[in-house]
């Protein structure tokens, strides 16, 4: 009881925004696929930036194809494994994408922050 008290106090006092850019039937950027272009970038390997995040190999190998396949030149660039191993890194292309999602997600909340004190202040207190 107490962890779930905890839980909405930390929604009631520190909202978070989550931004998700439609470009298109097929294409999109939020969250998710910038947590795993960060974490491409901080291990080196496309398995275990998804092993961080809890997903499988093959969905993290996905996202990075759909992501590759969105922008005009690939924002990961990868080896394949073997005896050295493999490894993967942000391409240029990909170290901005990264860094324009979450430019704009900083933006995004500084402008929204008074319109979401506000839909706070109506939320109902258990």
């Amino acid at each position: 009881m107490l962890a779930d008290a905890a839980a909405m106090e930390s929604r009631l006092t520190d909202p978070t925004l989550k931004l998700r850019i439609v470009f298109g039937p097929t294409g999109m950027m939020g969250p998710g696929k910038a947590a795993l272009l960060e974490g491409i970038a901080r291990t080196g390997s496309i398995a275990a930036a998804g092993r961080a995040m809890g997903m499988s190999y093959k969905r993290a190998w996905m996202l990075t194809e759909t992501m590759n396949a969105m922008f005009h030149a690939p924002v990961v660039s990868s080896t394949r494994g073997g005896p050295g191993g493999g490894g993967a890194v942000l391409t240029d292309t990909g170290q901005e994408v990264l860094a324009q999602y979450r430019a704009l997600e900083r933006a995004t909340k500084v402008a929204g922050a008074e319109q979401i004190a506000a839909l706070q202040a109506l939320l109902a207190v258990q």
